[in-house]
């Protein structure tokens, strides 16, 4: 009973599978050749994004019987394959939810107390107070779009702003608790201040903001955005922010985030982006925290556990 691990995990890891009977194989390193070669040795396949799960890849899986991502989320894995193959999928969003929420709101507060700003100018011998001055939470209508573990875990955590939430998910209902109104996407769009996406990214979710869906919106309201990038594109923040529709935006993900495969387009857009006062970044970290490095795996030897493999 072999398990391949392919990229880097905290290495609590390899003691929980040992712990539960299997032989682990830890190659963070190892290449998709490599994969290839020997992956008809294992039962189960350890994994974060570095390599997709395509069909060719996993034909040669011949005793794969699991595959665990060390993560939330599912686009780089051929799930139709899977299924067909009956190979299980096991992912650990419940591992990261807690640092992902919190990495949102802690953005959004940045952003709303200009504290990178004033960071950089104090450290310039600069202060200024007034134009600097601050937008609050509390009394906002806060909107979520996709209320799987992430998006519940930030409606808990905000909780105590005395913020007034709205959650909207296409393929769930029944979820509304006290301090979570469940409502459609049409209210969501007339109500908001704050819209907070997490949806995983699949064909319907790929550019689902776009200019058309964001002028439907009643009024002006701040983004937040620790999903997938390819939601929304450059372009569309840029115009969305220049016309007004977005006052600001909170990225933890972007269109593309290779900065080297940028086309012409997206490098001009992506500057014009970063210019902004108005917009707070950072690289695809929510959810990296070093708690969450360990919970993820906590989480998915206990899914596999809990399967019987």
């Amino acid at each position: 009973m072999k398990i391949l691990i392919i990229d880097e995990m905290h290495l609590s890891i390899i003691p929980l599978l040992e712990n539960v009977g299997y032989k682990v194989d830890y190659k963070p390193e190892i290449e998709r050749p490599a994969i290839e070669a020997s992956i008809d040795e294992y039962v189960g396949l350890i994994i974060r994004s570095k390599t997709p799960m395509d069909k060719p890849l996993l034909e040669k899986a011949s005793n794969l019987k699991f595959i665990g991502r060390a993560g939330a989320g599912l686009d780089k894995i051929d799930l139709k394959y899977l299924e067909k193959r009956d190979i299980k999928l096991f992912h650990a969003a419940e591992g990261n939810r807690d640092a992902v929420g919190e990495q949102a709101i802690g953005m959004l507060l940045s952003l709303f107390n200009h504290i990178g700003k004033a960071d950089q100018e104090i450290r310039k011998g600069i202060w200024k107070r007034e134009e600097n001055r601050g937008e609050e939470l509390q009394g906002k209508t806060f909107g979520i779009i996709g209320y799987g573990n992430v998006g519940e875990a930030i409606a808990r955590k905000l909780s105590g702003f005395d913020v007034n939430i709205l959650a909207y998910d296409k393929y769930k209902s029944g979820f509304g608790t006290f301090h979570v109104t469940e409502v459609g996407f049409r209210q969501l769009q007339e109500e908001v201040d704050i819209l907070s996406m997490h949806v995983p990214l699949t064909p319907e979710t790929r550019n689902f903001l776009t200019m058309e869906v964001l002028e439907q919106f009643e009024k002006p309201f701040y983004f937040i955005n620790t999903a997938r990038g390819e939601i929304i594109s450059f372009d569309t923040l840029n115009e969305a922010i220049d016309k007004g529709i977005i006052l600001g935006a909170v990225l933890d993900v972007l269109e593309n985030e290779k900065f080297s495969t940028f086309t012409k387009t997206q490098k001009n857009a992506f500057e014009k982006l970063a210019s902004r006062h108005n917009v707070v970044f950072s690289p695809h970290i929510a959810g990296w925290t070093h708690q969450s490095y360990e919970k993820i795996n906590q989480v998915l030897v206990g899914k596999i556990k809990g399967a019987g493999f």
